[in-house]
């Protein structure tokens, strides 16, 4: 896992996707995955058919928000291990402490910085194993 990592990346902006995407590019040069979805209805099908080794997950979206899913996520035996990092636009104290209460494991704010990122998600992969 720690050599291939699974990151699921959820957003409902193609733009921020690609950007994750991107940045976390170094990561999956050794033979691992990244897989997209666009909210979180469409991200709990992705964790059914393979729980991903993390997760990075945006708080406003239609349908389900990150902390809908967040929570959803943390409160199901099979999928509570799985790392959950917010990254958002929200950055006030109290979407931290939201973020925290439904059970994420970690939280960045956008713009996001590249190094910033790939050090957090390595620290939550090297943590989950």
């Amino acid at each position: 896992m720690a050599n291939a990592p699974d990151i699921l990346l959820v957003d409902d902006n193609p733009q921020n996707l690609e950007l994750l995407s991107a940045y976390l590019e170094d990561l999956t040069d050794s033979g691992g995955t990244i897989r997209m979805a666009k909210d979180g209805l469409e991200a709990l099908r992705e964790v059914e058919a393979k729980a991903p080794d993390l997760i990075l997950l945006d708080v406003m979206m239609p349908r389900m928000s990150g902390f809908q899913f967040c929570s959803k996520l943390k409160g199901q035996p099979a999928t509570k291990h799985i790392p959950i990092m917010m990254v958002t636009a929200l950055n006030e104290v109290t979407d931290v402490e939201r973020a925290t209460e439904c059970g994420a494991d970690d939280f960045v704010s956008k713009p996001v910085n590249r190094i910033e990122l790939l050090g957090r998600v390595r620290t939550l992969l090297a943590r989950k194993k």
